[in-house]
């Protein structure tokens, strides 16, 4: 059984709707909505909220596959904004740099 089957199933078990799902979980209706139907996976902390809210193991919640797929997502984000502050202080570092010299001779600093 996926993942998205497995959370419509807790939620189900638990006589709950979507929207008292994503209350408990602190998310949007429409994010449990993209989980159940497998359009989407949710982030490590929601993973973990979502366990401990149904008082299940990670393990039974996901398969292996799922669990590394979500992982490397995670993984990926995480990167990707590193790059962007990383590439963001060097524009503004080499900005500065150009500049620089062009402010002294005119006396300003």
């Amino acid at each position: 059984m996926e993942f998205n089957e497995k959370l419509q199933e807790l939620r189900k078990n638990r006589g709950m709707t979507q929207e008292e799902l994503a209350n408990e979980l602190y998310v949007s209706r429409t994010a449990i909505s993209k989980w159940e139907s497998g359009k989407g996976y949710p982030n490590i902390d929601s993973l973990r909220a979502i366990s401990k809210f149904f008082s299940v193991s990670l393990d039974d919640l996901l398969s292996g596959e799922e669990i590394l797929d979500a992982a490397e997502t995670e993984l990926e984000t995480k990167v990707h904004k590193l790059k962007d502050i990383i590439f963001g202080t060097l524009d503004c570092s080499l900005s500065m740099l150009f500049f620089f010299p062009f402010l002294v001779r005119k006396g300003v600093v």
